[in-house]
């Protein structure tokens, strides 16, 4: 633990940050688990481009839950040591991909965003001005799940129209 790094705290206690980050940690390791899940299961028309989508998210979800992990541990926390700790930790849940048909998978996977964005808007404005590291570090990753929305949410409107257009063109 940082001495000097805490002590750049304002008006916020380093436990209530670190609380905070362990349910965004949670989130991020079930958000990485069930990319990882989708884009093994997943079926369906364009499904190639949704796996490369799935995996890069996943990807970047790990990342996060890194950025996280150490940030907890600067602030003088322990990181969420044990996954059954996820699922009583989370903000967002966790939803199994039990039809792996692409629109579902996709649906579930925007919601999941959409949540995620949620989240580090409220930890944003909680540390803005109090804890200037963990307010930085979170808007990266708010910026990374902004781009994650739009990634999905224009492969599911393009695979709509791309479903449109086939029975338009079968009338």
């Amino acid at each position: 633990m940082a001495k000097r790094g805490i002590s750049i705290l304002k008006g916020i206690e380093a436990d209530t940050v670190t609380r905070l980050l362990n349910k965004a940690y949670a989130d991020e390791w079930l958000a990485y688990y069930q990319y990882f899940t989708e884009s093994k299961v997943i079926q369906g028309i364009m499904k190639d481009a949704a796996i490369t989508e799935l995996t890069q998210h996943a990807a970047d979800e790990l990342r996060h839950a890194t950025m996280l992990c150490d940030r907890i541990i600067q602030l003088g926390g322990t990181p969420l040591l044990s996954p059954k700790e996820w699922f009583t930790h989370t903000n967002c849940g966790y939803d199994a991909p039990t039809d792996a048909n692409v629109l579902p998978i996709l649906q579930q996977a925007i919601k999941g965003e959409q949540c995620a964005i949620g989240i580090y808007s409220e930890i944003a404005d909680i540390t803005k001005d109090k804890d200037i590291v963990t307010y930085d570090m979170v808007s990266q990753i708010l910026a990374d799940e902004v781009e994650h929305e739009e990634d999905l949410q224009a492969l599911y409107d393009d695979i709509h129209e791309f479903i449109a257009e086939i029975k338009k063109n079968l009338q």
